[in-house]
């Protein structure tokens, strides 16, 4: 549980942050019981399975006694209004699936929409707050109580606008694509820094949904999927200003890069002043995060100086246990932040004692 290590915990994590790692590296390790019990079931209604805080209770803590949380891992509960909440509360409505969610747009016009501003009466805002509230009513500090998965800039524009209109926007109506996103960009903060409010621990600190990612202050996973489809030069137009404004808000930021089509914005990035860390999602069917195909991206964010988060699962606890050393033997092990498949309790033991024996100096 968070609270029963949260000192050492925040520390792990600002060392991290600041790229400069102690000891070990930065590791998501989580065994599964070998007497784990499933017994929650996800509610009929898929809305539910979102928003119903009683099954988000539950299923949280049915995987905190079910599963061993080692190393930097920690029991957190999320509630997302899928991989997008902030366009939510801007008008698009979202449509429920069993394992994601999407949106149907509320955009129909580039030049002719409406200021896109701060709606505190949103229906789906009003239900989002309430779920977090009881969240943070319910579990105290046994569980950390991620910031949703709120999506900035361009991917939210084009949930509201529709993905292929959206790129017809930015060659027909750039600018009004370009004050849509400045406007996204100035009530960003008034969604999140309410939802801050409501989630942040008594100590100041904070947990972002999905990537596991814990710190004091304003911490965040920012992105733009969008970017795969989109030029350079789009993207330094439309998108890396709004980046740059957002990471000059936070305290902690970390991107996520989407794919090998987003691998031409890296050296952009790369720029963006505060941006802490890049989060490389190697794509479908692409071997994990330590291939050798991807040096060049770690290339280019080791000589900016940023913090590096890896997935790594293909082969076995062994495989991944290599993997992680071949990365640390290039490029150190103070820019890393390591995560591995949940697995069993043997395994665990298997990539502990051997990282604790060569990797803990």
């Amino acid at each position: 549980m968070y609270q029963n290590r949260n000192s050492q915990l925040v520390d792990r994590f600002e060392d991290w942050w600041n790229r400069n790692n102690r000891g070990l590296p930065l590791m998501d390790v989580v065994a599964i019981k070998e007497n784990a019990k499933w017994q929650v079931k996800p509610p009929a209604n898929p809305v539910d399975r979102y928003l119903d805080p009683e099954y988000l209770i539950a299923r949280a803590r049915e995987i905190a006694e079910n599963c061993y949380f080692l190393a930097d891992s920690y029991a957190n509960i999320s509630a997302d209004i899928g991989p997008g909440s902030l366009a939510v509360y801007l008008g698009a409505i979202p449509q429920f699936a069993e394992d994601t969610v999407w949106y149907s747009p509320c955009l129909f016009s580039a030049e002719q929409q409406s200021k896109l501003q701060f709606n505190p009466q949103n229906a789906w805002w009003q239900r989002h707050l309430s779920v977090l509230q009881r969240l943070r009513e319910e579990v105290g500090g046994a569980f950390l109580i991620n910031i949703p998965d709120l999506i900035e800039n361009l991917d939210t524009y084009a949930a509201m606008r529709g993905t292929q209109n959206a790129l017809f926007d930015l060659m027909d109506a750039p600018e009004s694509v370009q004050r849509a996103v400045e406007q996204i960009d100035d009530v960003y903060f008034r969604y999140y820094d309410t939802v801050l409010d409501i989630v942040k621990n008594p100590d100041g600190v904070a947990s972002y949904t999905c990537f596991q990612i814990l710190g004091k202050g304003r911490i965040a996973k920012i992105q733009c999927d969008f970017s795969a489809m989109i030029s350079p030069g789009q993207f330094r137009q439309f998108v890396l200003p709004s980046l740059q404004k957002q990471v000059k808000r936070l305290d902690h930021a970390l991107y996520h890069l989407d794919g090998p089509d987003a691998i031409r914005h890296v050296l952009a990035l790369m720029e963006l002043e505060g941006l802490d860390a890049l989060q490389w999602t190697c794509g479908a069917g692409q071997p994990d995060g330590a291939c050798t195909r991807w040096y060049p991206i770690y290339d280019q964010v080791t000589a900016a100086g940023k913090g590096l988060w890896v997935q790594i699962y293909d082969g076995n606890v062994e495989n991944w246990i290599r993997s992680a050393e071949q990365l640390m033997n290039k490029y150190g092990k103070k820019i890393f932040y390591f995560h591995f498949p949940w697995m069993s309790q043997t395994d665990a033991d298997i990539l502990m004692n051997y990282a604790q024996k060569h990797w803990a100096n």
